[in-house]
C-alpha cells in the first residue's frame, strides 16, 4: 500500500538545494528517490543530463490512441537559511497537528507527491489504465530553470502530449481548491551609475560633483507617480483589462483587505487608482526596486562619496506584455533620465513571459483550446467540487513561473495548475510546511481527474 506521507518524509530528507554545490549529495539523493519511486510504479525512467542538474523523464503507456498527460514537478528546493529560525531541523520532517514541516514540503515535494500518489493508487487498481503519463521532474526550478528550455527543445518529439498537469502554485484556504489560470511575467535588470574614478572624502570633495547614490535615488524616484503608477510612457499600452468573470471569481474568494493589510504589516496600501489590492497583484504590471548598494554599509559612519551605486529592478508583466517590448520601453526611459555627471551601465538579468489560459465556459471570448485541455478543466471542476464541497476558484497569481511559458512556446502545451500550497506554508522561509488535509484532498482530486481523463 502506497503511503504518501511516509514517502514524502523520505523525499524531504534529501537536502536537494540546487543553488549550493555543497548540497550535491542531496540533489543526487532526490534524483535517486524520484527515479526509484517511479521505476517501482512501472514507469520507464530516463535521467536526462543538462548543463547543470538533470531532468527526470518517466513514461508509461504507449498506445497512441490514449490521452497523453505530462505531469510536471521539481526536485530541488530553496536553501534552508537562516537555520536559527527553524523550530525543527529543515531536512528532518516532523508532523505537528495537521502539518508536516521541512524544507520542500510545500515547494514542491509535497504537491508532486500528491500526483505521484494519485497515479500509484490508480495503477494499483488498474495496471492497464488507458492513459499515457509522462512525469517531467527538473532540478533547477529554484534557480530559474536555467536549462529547462534547452531540454525542451532537445526532447520536443518525445514530449508531444495533450497538456501539462501540475501543482507549483497556491490556494487561499484548506477548504477550497484554486485553479491558477494566469501568471505574471518578469523582466529583471541591474543599473550601475559611476561617478568619480574612486571613492572620495565627502568633506574634501563633497558639493562639487554628482554623488552616484544621489543620482540613483533621483533616477528611481522618477519611475513612479505619487499614486503608485509606473511613470514610463507606453508601459501600460499592451495591458488588457481583466474580464468580468475574473473580477467575479476574485470577489467570490472573499478576501479581506484588513486581514491582508495586517498580514503585510503596513499602515496603508499604495495601489494604483481603480484597483483593489487583490486585483493589483494579479491584473497589473509593476516596476519594483529589489536592492540598492553603494558606499559604506557597515556600522557607524564613514564619510565617503562612492564611485559607484547600483540598483536591482524587476518588472512584473501581465498577458499581452512581453519582456522584450517592456525592456525596450523601460531601458529607453531609464537611459533618458540618467542624471548628468554619472555614466550608466544596464545589465540584463533573467526574464519570464506572462501566461494565461482561459478555462472553458468561463469567457465569451475563449482562446482556441484542444478538446483534451477542455476535458481536463471540466474533470478538475467536477472532481474538486465533489472532494472539496465547493466549485474551485479560477484565479491568476501575481508570481512568475517562466517554465510555463517555455512549455507553451516550445511544446505548444497549456497547463492545468491545481493550487496545493497555502500562504501560511512559508515557502522559501524557515519552518516551511505542508497541510496534510490539503494533501489528502489533493490526492483524491487528482485521482478522480486522471480517472476521468482515461475515459477519453
Amino acid at each position: 500500500m502506497f503511503d504518501p506521507v511516509e514517502k514524502l518524509k523520505e523525499y524531504v530528507r534529501q537536502a536537494s538545494v540546487s543553488a549550493d554545490p555543497q548540497f550535491k549529495a542531496g540533489m543526487l539523493g532526490a534524483q535517486n528517490f524520484v527515479t526509484g519511486l517511479l521505476g517501482e510504479m512501472g514507469f520507464a525512467v530516463e535521467v536526462v543530463p543538462t548543463a547543470l542538474h538533470p531532468v527526470i523523464v518517466a513514461k508509461r503507456g504507449d498506445n497512441p490512441q490514449w490521452p497523453h498527460v505530462i505531469i510536471y514537478g521539481h526536485y530541488d528546493v530553496q536553501p534552508p537559511d537562516p537555520l536559527d529560525k527553524w523550530a525543527t531541523p529543515p531536512f528532518e520532517p516532523v508532523i505537528k497537528g495537521e502539518r508536516i514541516y521541512g524544507r520542500g514540503t510545500a515547494d514542491n515535494k509535497g504537491p508532486l507527491m500528491v500526483h505521484i500518489a494519485a497515479v500509484a493508487r490508480l495503477l494499483e487498481k488498474n495496471p492497464n489504465l488507458p492513459l499515457r503519463l509522462t512525469f517531467v521532474v527538473e532540478g533547477e526550478e529554484e534557480i530559474g530553470s536555467k536549462n529547462f528550455k534547452t531540454f525542451l527543445l532537445a526532447n520536443k518529439e518525445k514530449l508531444r502530449a495533450d497538456f501539462v498537469y501540475m501543482s507549483d502554485n497556491g490556494l487561499l484556504s484548506p477548504d477550497r481548491m484554486v485553479i491558477t489560470v494566469g501568471l505574471r511575467g518578469m523582466m529583471a535588470f541591474d543599473v550601475e551609475l559611476t561617478g568619480p574614478a574612486s571613492d572620495l572624502h565627502s568633506g574634501m570633495h563633497g558639493g562639487v560633483l554628482m554623488n552616484p547614490l544621489q543620482a540613483l535615488a533621483e533616477l528611481c524616484a522618477s519611475l513612479h507617480t505619487a499614486d503608485g503608477r509606473v511613470n514610463i510612457p507606453g508601459f501600460y499600452d499592451a495591458v488588457v483589462e481583466p474580464e468580468p468573470w475574473e473580477r467575479e471569481q476574485l470577489l467570490e474568494a472573499g478576501l479581506d483587505v484588513k486581514t491582508y493589510q495586517a498580514f503585510l504589516g503596513i499602515k496603508e496600501f499604495h495601489t494604483p487608482p481603480g484597483y483593489t489590492p487583490f486585483e493589483a497583484i494579479r491584473f497589473l504590471p509593476t516596476l519594483e526596486f529589489n536592492g540598492f548598494s553603494g558606499g559604506y554599509q557597515g556600522e557607524g559612519t564613514k564619510t565617503v562619496i562612492p564611485s559607484k551605486a547600483r540598483g536591482k529592478i524587476t518588472c512584473r508583466l501581465v498577458p499581452n506584455q512581453t519582456p522584450d517590448a517592456i525592456k525596450e520601453t523601460v531601458f529607453a526611459a531609464v537611459r533618458a533620465r540618467c542624471p548628468q555627471g554619472v555614466t550608466m551601465t544596464i545589465t540584463e538579468q533573467h526574464h519570464a513571459t506572462p501566461y494565461v489560459v482561459i478555462p472553458p465556459d468561463r469567457s465569451n471570448t475563449p482562446k482556441n483550446q484542444s478538446p483534451a485541455l477542455a476535458r481536463c478543466f471540466r474533470a478538475v471542476d467536477q472532481a474538486a467540487t465533489e472532494v472539496w464541497g465547493k466549485p474551485p476558484l479560477y484565479l491568476r497569481e501575481g508570481g512568475s513561473v517562466g517554465l510555463i511559458a517555455d512549455l507553451k512556446q516550445v511544446l505548444g502545451l497549456d497547463a492545468v495548475m491545481l493550487g496545493l500550497f497555502l500562504p501560511e506554508d512559508n515557502l522559501h522561509a524557515p519552518n516551511e510546511s505542508f497541510h496534510l488535509g490539503v494533501m489528502k484532498k489533493g490526492i483524491e482530486t487528482s485521482e478522480r481527474v486522471l480517472t476521468e481523463l482515461a475515459k477519453g
